[in-house]
């Protein structure tokens, strides 16, 4: 019996070994997401500072559109602006941004600097939108069909290859099915 137990530590050790191996191996930005196919939180923001458009969920419906979480302090979120400017000159589509807490005029300003994509800014001081979309961290897109439902939560910038490999087939096809 006293042999079990000088085992045991080594089974424990063992076992956790296995789980972190296993979770060592998952994509992090693959977070699923439970609002997909579930209705776009309700909402109603105001427009950031110097900005004319505020943002609510019922500005979406009836467009297929993204919704694009973002923030000045954000090092992803400069890397992936280039795309979304990128994408608003080229798609016909409704880019939505949520500005998620931030420091009044921040978003503004980093807006004249890099160029702004949206169509609708909303200003998500506090981060309460965000809690309700689900979000861990910024940016994260969200696809969201014409009856407000989100198909498609992409963590991470948006590259021109995730752009063309993930998000724009979904966007596609999403239209191709409101046509039907």
């Amino acid at each position: 019996m006293s042999r079990l137990f000088l085992y045991l530590p080594l089974v424990i050790f063992a076992l956790l070994a296995l789980w972190f191996a296993v979770g060592l191996r998952h994509d992090p930005s693959r977070i699923p997401s439970v609002l997909i196919d579930q209705p776009l939180p309700e909402f109603s923001l105001p427009a950031i500072e110097g900005h004319d458009n505020p943002f609510s969920s019922a500005d979406i419906i009836g467009e297929v559109a993204l919704v694009n979480v973002f923030a000045s302090w954000c090092i992803p979120c400069a890397i992936e602006h280039p795309q979304l400017i990128k994408i608003a000159a080229e798609e016909d589509i409704v880019i939505a941004g949520l500005n998620w807490k931030e420091r009044p005029g921040d978003g503004a300003a980093w807006l004249r600097r890099l160029g702004d994509p949206y169509d609708y800014i909303g200003d998500d001081a506090d981060g309460r939108v965000a809690i309700d979309f689900g979000v861990t961290g910024a940016p994260e897109t969200f696809v969201v069909d014409r009856e407000g439902r989100i198909r498609y939560k992409q963590v991470g910038p948006i590259t021109e290859q995730i752009w063309t490999a993930d998000i724009k087939p979904v966007v596609d096809r999403l239209r191709a099915e409101a046509m039907q």
